[in-house]
């Protein structure tokens, strides 16, 4: 029989085998005419090592491929210098594999391993700590995140790539979990990089390893900031909802790094975002105070917010209701459920009958004033990666062409809206709220002169005791200036203006004697003595009911 040569590991096939660095070395060590060249790997029960070539191709070095490449490193040399490589062979099936190591992200290696290394910040260092006490040639390095129950440990690669870092993707994300490596070339390499990325010889293999399903954490805030404070969870990553989700991972995050391990919310209103365990001390109020944020990925649909319309006596509220209605019947695409809410004496009460009508987290109120523009985008959303919070829509002003929040559309947070008993001057200011600049209609509030006076008045009012503010100061002087007498009753508009101001100064700015303002009893009385207006008529409300559903 031949020689028998080996690399790393003795495969314990005869005991005559001899350990080889290199084929050249083996040729110089070979007493025969031929050597075999064999590995523990691979399954030689059916093989026959008393296999000789034919004469014609007995100057050649014979390779026998395995399941996975051409070269199953099995050879038959010739101890003379070889003219050519015959690979016309049938396979051995490579059935062991090389050692494997774990990376532990938290959650508990689940397949068996020879040892291993929690996860720390990145894979580049992770992998340098666990590999430089390791004394195998290959190894692959695993993680729990992953499921290996039909991944094959037996592949290889080719003979050209076998001092490459082989990466397997997860799911459908190229920076994978798992590794088949080399272990001296890796560390040489990668002593002066600093992202494994920069790893001048990576194979990314065309193999899928699954993702265990993160974690779904299902919750009731409103906020994604709050439920990641409240709700702690395992692993790398965890999927916060707050609405039905199926499980499963719809987008995989690679955790190569602290820069890739990114916050994804999956809608536009982040309903459901990916958040990884490296953003979690960031967080405070919002997840923007993790810097890094992929919104690339709108993967789900979110539920429309709820319209609640608002009427208390406006002479054009009916108009303003069949049209706004007309305009999301004529769409498709817009499937908000409309509630009205008709004749609820005072602003604080009114908007709780709102909130309590809505069905859905945060609505859109449209005041009864509003002519809303066609162009109004409803399937807008807020923005749960910030914290709860009440969104100011623009308004156009017919009367003294201001654009700005007042007696435009506003999308209150439920849960908000509820708690407000109304401390301030302006419920919605009196609580957390952003401006949004999107045009959300025109303020029709001049239909008669005590609609005209009592919107200006309250809005007059509430821009002095703003004071001092630049921009405020600006519309406040807008209000007060003389009306040209260009639209109907907005000279009404100026006197309510300026009503506001005489009033605040002879109250001198005190705050029980401005809240009064939040009163239609009260501004009915005032306004009847100021200047001798007697308030609209009610609106007919619907039969039998003060709220309805589209």
């Amino acid at each position: 029989m031949f020689d028998v040569f080996y690399s790393g590991t003795k495969p314990n096939l005869y005991s005559h085998e001899q350990l080889a660095e290199t084929i050249e070395q083996a040729q110089q060590k070979c007493r025969t005419r031929y050597f075999w060249w064999v590995n523990y790997l691979s399954d030689y029960s059916q093989f026959d090592f008393l296999w000789e070539p034919v004469p014609w191709e007995s100057d050649q070095m014979h390779v026998w491929p395995s399941q996975h490449q051409e070269n199953g490193e099995t050879r038959l040399v010739p101890r003379a210098p070889y003219t050519n490589v015959n690979r016309n062979h049938t396979m051995i099936p490579r059935s062991k594999s090389v050692p494997v190591i774990g990376i532990d992200h938290g959650t508990g290696l689940t397949i068996k391993t020879e040892r291993n290394t929690r996860y720390i910040n990145d894979y580049l260092g992770t992998l340098r700590r666990i590999l430089s006490k390791d004394n195998h040639e290959y190894v692959w390095v695993v993680t729990d995140v992953c499921d290996y129950t039909n991944f094959d440990f037996t592949w290889h690669p080719s003979e050209w790539q076998a001092d490459m870092l082989h990466v397997f993707a997860s799911d459908d994300q190229k920076f994978g979990d798992t590794f088949y490596v080399h272990v001296p070339s890796f560390l040489k390499k990668s002593e002066n990089i600093k992202l494994l990325e920069w790893f001048d010889t990576i194979n990314f293999v065309d193999i899928t390893v699954p993702r265990k399903p993160m974690p779904v954490i299902h919750h009731n805030y409103d906020s994604q900031a709050e439920a990641v404070g409240a709700l702690p969870f395992d692993g790398p990553l965890a999927l916060y909802t707050n609405c039905d989700f199926v499980s499963g991972n719809l987008v995989t995050i690679p955790l190569w790094r602290t820069e890739t391990k990114t916050i994804v919310p999956l809608s536009a209103g982040a309903t459901s975002v990916i958040v990884p365990k490296s953003a979690v001390g960031d967080i405070r109020t919002q997840l923007y105070d993790y810097p890094f944020i992929d919104r690339t990925h709108r993967v789900l649909k979110e539920q429309p917010l709820d319209i609640v319309f608002i009427s208390n006596g406006e002479p054009n509220a009916r108009s303003n209701y069949l049209q706004m209605t007309m305009y999301l019947a004529n769409e498709s695409r817009y499937t908000n459920r409309v509630h009205l809410v008709e004749g609820v004496n005072g602003r604080v009460a009114a908007y709780h009958a709102a909130a309590r009508a809505s069905t859905t987290p945060w609505f859109f109120a449209v005041f009864a004033k509003l002519e809303v523009t066609q162009r109004f985008d409803w399937t807008w959303q807020p923005d749960r990666m910030q914290q709860a919070k009440h969104y100011i829509f623009h308004a156009g002003n017919p009367v003294n062409g201001l654009v700005y929040g007042h007696q435009a559309m506003i999308a209150y947070n439920k849960k908000l809206a509820l708690e407000n008993t109304g401390v301030g001057l302006d419920f919605t200011l009196d609580q957390a709220h952003e401006v949004v600049p999107i045009l959300s209609g025109t303020a029709m509030y001049a239909e008669s002169p005590w609609m005209a006076w009592r919107t200006a008045f309250r809005e007059a009012l509430k821009l002095r005791a703003s004071l001092p503010d630049v921009e405020n100061e600006y519309r406040l002087k807008v209000w007060l200036k003389e009306d040209s007498g260009a639209i109907a009753n907005g000279h009404w508009s100026s006197k309510g203006a300026q009503d506001a101001v005489e009033y605040y100064n002879e109250v001198g700015g005190n705050f029980e004697a401005l809240k009064k303002s939040y009163e239609w009893a009260w501004l009915e009385s005032y306004a009847f003595v100021k200047r001798s207006l007697v308030a609209d008529q009610l609106c007919t409300p619907p039969p039998n009911r003060s709220i309805r559903d589209r």
